[in-house]
């Protein structure tokens, strides 16, 4: 390992222990994850061994090929984001929520987790865990006032969305990529990987139901959103039904197309912004409709969550390059001699520190498919890998999407999650393979 690798590592870790002491800092952390970008990446292209048989003069030719190659990949999860974040906001925002809204509401704290936390678990299997993450707390919003209650309630949220997730072929970006590898069926990973999921979103809502007691702040009746108010009844719904009903429709779109999942959403925000344009064009353009359309609605996108994510997603990108990750999980086997249960567990609480896509793909290059026993297509390796990389990404709120998304948009600081949630989001994730080794020791699944 060269000194530049070294010193790139070290960047890593600086970084990454900037955007956990944000609170200390006060420094926003997309502007760290951009520094970890440009730092990390600067330093791969003055490394002359990661350039064997290239002259000086064509080094800044292939390391930017390398670079456009990893942020090709990388800005397909940036678009879906964006394109899910205008979808859900546009859809909230012409009271196309309200009857989830009136499904959820409860007076009491303890019932509103646990519908919170069922809602969540089963739309992130049909959605993406990222999207119902999204429309999960815009709902939170409407129903909890109190910010300490909501904290908590958007905690669970991350980590039921992150659970349901990993039990779906479609649920999660890491299962999408075993299951299009035919690494994982889509009825193996539902059969098999459903009950620890479900363990692991039950023991930590029980754990933080606790501390919940009397009933919710905020719970009123709820208001039909200003903004839909120039629409009928029936346009309104017709936003919804093209926005939800949009979302539903992508993982359809992809197995179908074969395209990217982000092409999806673009086709699904296209559609809704025509859909909407078509309300309002009788309306004078010096109308208050401006503020209505979806070009009025795009612009209030946290774009600091954009950039955080891009960075993030960049400086792991580089780890991956110089093949950091790939050490990390040769080390992993070597050390335990093949023990799956404990590699594919740390793999999980990896990918809480480190984006879990580059793992599992790092996983995936390292580990051969087999054609019997453990290793082979819906083998325990490759089952509990969709699970840890799902669920261990609860276990710090920077390690899944889910989580970089409520961080985003309900402002959860680092620290305060790893106080009060890393823990309850650990025990959980250990429960869940204690629920898979039970299966397949005395079920016999």
């Amino acid at each position: 390992m060269s000194t530049l690798t070294v010193t790139i590592i070290i960047a890593f870790i600086a970084g990454y222990l900037c955007i956990a002491l944000e609170t200390l800092t006060r420094v926003n952390k997309a502007a760290v994850a951009l520094l970890m970008l440009v730092v990390c990446w600067t330093l791969y292209m003055f490394d002359p061994g990661n350039f064997p048989g290239i002259s000086s003069d064509g080094i800044a030719a292939a390391a930017g090929s390398v670079i456009e190659g990893h942020l090709g990949s990388t800005a397909t999860t940036l678009f879906f984001l964006m394109g899910a974040m205008t979808i859900v906001e546009t859809v909230d925002q012409y009271g196309g929520f309200n009857f989830v809204r009136n499904m959820l509401k409860t007076k009491s704290k303890r019932g509103l987790l646990w519908r919170i936390t069922a809602m969540t678990f089963i739309l992130s299997a049909i959605l993406d865990n990222m999207t119902t993450a999204i429309v999960m707390v815009m709902i939170l919003r409407k129903l909890v006032d109190d910010r300490k209650d909501r904290l908590i309630y958007a905690s669970l949220v991350i980590i039921a969305a992150n659970s349901g997730g990993a039990f779906s072929p479609i649920g999660d970006v890491t299962t999408i990529m075993l299951w299009n590898k035919s690494l994982i069926t889509a009825g193996g990973v539902i059969k098999e990987l459903f009950v620890p999921s479900l363990v692991s979103i039950v023991v930590p809502a029980y754990i933080l139901s606790l501390s919940l007691k009397g009933n919710v702040s905020g719970a009123a009746e709820p208001e039909t959103s200003a903004i839909g108010n120039g629409l009928t009844d029936a346009q309104r719904k017709t936003v919804f039904w093209v926005g939800v009903g949009g979302l539903v429709f992508v993982p359809v779109f992809k197995s179908v197309t074969h395209l990217p999942p982000f092409v999806g959403i673009l086709l699904v925000l296209g559609l809704l912004w025509l859909v909407t344009e078509l309300f309002y064009r009788g309306q004078a353009e010096h109308d208050e409709s401006t503020q209505k359309r979806l070009s009025g609605i795009i612009s209030r996108i946290d774009m600091s969550t954009i950039l955080f994510f891009l960075g993030i997603l960049m400086a792991v990108a580089c780890l991956q390059e110089v093949g950091v990750l790939a050490t990390v999980g040769q080390g992993l086997d070597d050390a335990f001699n093949g023990n799956y249960y404990l590699i594919t567990g740390i793999i999980g609480v990896l990918s809480s520190i480190v984006d879990n896509v580059p793992l599992v793909a790092g996983c995936m290059g390292m580990y051969p498919l087999a054609e019997v026993g453990d290793m082979a297509r819906d083998g325990i390796f490759w089952q509990l890998l969709a699970y840890c990389a799902g669920v261990g990404g609860s276990m710090l709120i920077i390690g899944s999407a889910a989580g970089v998304v409520v961080m985003g948009l309900e402002k959860i600081t680092f620290g305060w999650y790893m106080k009060r949630i890393t823990w309850v989001a650990f025990i959980g994730y250990v429960a869940g393979i204690l629920a898979y080794w039970l299966e397949k020791a005395v079920v016999g699944l």
